[in-house]
């Protein structure tokens, strides 16, 4: 039941089943009750161990209630604009191009494989340079400074384990071909990955 909540089921709860008085977690009265500001209850071990394994999120109605950080290891982002070319379906305001570089490294304690090396990856990214893709830079960069763009892992496309490789916030890689060449036109794109960073806390 408890592996229930962590992916995000919330069962009705009957008045006077005396459910209120049970940590949705471990199915047991509370022990050292926390509350988080969403008014969700759970037992202050319990809401360690949800916190150790997804971040400071609610299990039940995903509301971010600290700061996300994740294992993204060292590197830089950068960004240039361009006026000299628009992206397809932003006609009139040029570009924003960038430029992610992760260095090769070892891999430390919250990595897959503490003190076995990844591989390093260079990354080039593009958004519209407008009002809305600003914001979404501004929201990439706060993302990046969270260590939650990038994490160590088995690249999806590539296969190669202990790699540098995408963390869950989605990017156009290429400046055409549309969704299916992780490109523009898309115009739903810069409101999905808003979203995808509100999920990680970062608006």
């Amino acid at each position: 039941v408890a592996d229930e909540y962590l992916l995000g089921a919330s069962p009705a709860r009957k008045e006077g089943d005396g459910k209120d008085d049970q940590c949705c977690i471990c199915m047991s009265e509370f022990t050292n009750k926390e509350q988080l500001k969403c008014k969700h209850a759970f037992c202050k071990d319990c809401l360690q161990m949800v916190v150790q394994h997804s971040g400071p999120i609610c299990p039940i109605c995903k509301d971010v209630f600290g700061v996300v950080k994740g294992n993204q290891p060292e590197g830089t982002m950068r960004w240039r604009k361009h006026n000299y070319a628009d992206l397809p379906g932003f006609p009139g305001c040029g570009h924003i191009e960038i430029t992610y570089n992760i260095p090769e490294g070892k891999q430390k304690d919250n990595h897959p494989n503490p003190g076995e090396q990844y591989s390093g990856t260079t990354r080039t990214a593009y958004l519209p340079d407008n009002k809305e893709g600003n914001e979404v830079l501004h929201l990439l960069k706060k993302a990046f400074d969270q260590k939650l763009i990038f994490t160590v892992g088995t690249s999806m496309t590539t296969g190669l384990k202990n790699a540098v490789t995408w963390n869950d916030i989605h990017h156009k890689t290429s400046m055409t071909g549309g969704p299916e060449r992780f490109g523009y036109p898309d115009e739903t794109y810069l409101s999905r990955v808003k979203e995808e960073l509100k999920a990680k806390g970062i608006e």
